[in-house]
């Protein structure tokens, strides 16, 4: 019987290339493949952590890349994806801190461009291959009764990446491999160690970009109030886009008998609003953009945990569905920055439900 094809997305660094690995062993025929995003136009990241950066040049990681295929005897493929991943993540990105949000970057690049662009692009290019694959940690199941297929958190709670992933849709579930999904981070650095890999020890991916944000926003000044939650102005600000929910340090302000931090963005009316911690926390959210795994929500009102951001314990909460691929949820107990742009995540236990965009 001849083998199943499987391209697995590879970046670089361990992860993606322990699960290769994997693959071979478990007897899959492993094609690799990179997606190129970087932009020459964009300002290059320093400082010690800008090499290991989602978005960085790629010239340092595209050779180590090829010797990690070139060491597991697979052939490699770059795959040009840059103005796709400008249009619809970079665009997003600057989109949502116009408004005053914060996004996540790394939720839209997973569903719409690893998990989208890249196997399209790669079968347009016809590379035949069978499945994809990624080093995420994070498992998928089919469950024959309801015939539909579930994502679930990856079985080492400080490795779990499911939070990223929850905008995967059925047909691209059907279709994914996670071979890291049951294993923890020593027992990835020890299979590639095995294998003779030189990432073994090589260190994570930082963030998706290690630079000044507001080089990737190259928006002009914008100057307005920093005002306390009675509408009184405290200092100014050179643009919304520099703060986020949360945010105590360089505000500038002083004379205030405790910690002050920003509680809320008016993008209308170009202020940022600064108040005490017990001002950080919030009893309910809305979402929109909601993804639901299944491709519907499990019932009209029901209850689930939920993550607001990927560092988050996820905190039990009663969902009602709303119009217009809405959700609000009210929360047993109140969450500290619930911040708009971020994804909330739904939970059943290890089960993901769906998600959204916090507003």
């Amino acid at each position: 019987m001849e083998k199943e094809t499987v391209l697995i997305g590879l970046s670089g660094g361990v992860d993606s290339a322990a699960a290769a690995v994997l693959l071979k062993e478990q007897g899959y025929r492993v094609i690799g493949a990179t997606m190129l995003i970087w932009d020459p136009s964009l300002p290059v990241p320093t400082g010690p952590y800008a090499k290991n950066a989602c978005l960085s040049p790629e010239k340092e990681d595209l050779s180590e890349i090829r010797a990690i295929a070139k060491r597991l005897d697979i052939e490699f493929f770059a795959i040009d994806c840059r103005e796709r991943y400008r249009q619809v993540v970079l665009e997003n990105f600057r989109q949502e801190y116009a408004c005053g949000h914060t996004p996540n970057p790394c939720v839209i690049c997973n569903s719409r461009i690893k998990f989208g662009v890249l196997p399209q692009e790669a079968r347009r290019q016809r590379i035949a291959f069978d499945k994809f694959a990624t080093g995420h940690y994070a498992r998928v199941f089919f469950d024959s009764q309801t015939g539909k297929y579930q994502l679930k958190k990856g079985a080492d709670p400080a490795r779990d990446q499911s939070y990223f992933l929850h905008r995967l849709t059925q047909e691209q579930l059907a279709g994914v491999l996670f071979p890291l999904g049951d294993m923890t981070k020593p027992q990835i650095r020890a299979l590639a160690r095995q294998a003779g890999l030189a990432v073994a020890d090589k260190e994570d991916s930082q963030d998706f970009y290690c630079g000044d944000y507001n080089e990737l926003l190259n928006f002009p000044n914008r100057p307005g109030d920093i005002v306390t939650q009675d509408g009184t102005p405290v200092a100014r600000h050179n643009g919304i886009w520099g703060y986020t929910i949360g945010k105590r340090k360089g505000l500038g302000i002083s004379g205030f008998k405790t910690p002050m931090y920003v509680v809320r963005i008016d993008a209308r009316k170009n202020q940022v609003v600064i108040g005490p911690k017990e001002a950080l926390y919030s009893s309910s959210l809305q979402a929109e953009d909601v993804s639901w795994v299944s491709g519907l929500p499990p019932a009209p009102v029901f209850d689930c945990q939920i993550k607001i951001r990927n560092l988050h314990i996820p905190a039990q909460a009663r969902v009602t569905v709303l119009e217009n691929g809405k959700l609000s949820a009210v929360f047993e107990q109140p969450q500290l920055s619930v911040t708009a742009g971020q994804s909330a995540v739904l939970y059943d236990g290890e089960n993901v439900l769906g998600g959204g965009i916090i507003c």
